[in-house]
């Protein structure tokens, strides 16, 4: 390529979106929870924590 032949700035964006993708992965998910609903109960949230408590953790 030469210098008067420059990526267009949409090609650039989109391969730049592809590497870090290949590197770090997809990090945050294209909704969050509020658009998703079913937002849960303060219970239901730490569920999570009380099912995944190491063993050592006593409780």
């Amino acid at each position: 390529m030469t210098k008067s032949e420059s990526p267009k700035p949409a090609d650039d964006d989109a391969a730049r979106r592809r590497r870090l993708a290949e590197v770090f992965g997809d990090v945050l998910p294209e909704t969050t929870s509020d658009e998703r609903g079913g937002g849960g109960s303060p219970d239901d949230r730490e569920a999570w924590y009380r099912e995944n408590r190491p063993p050592h953790h006593g409780g």
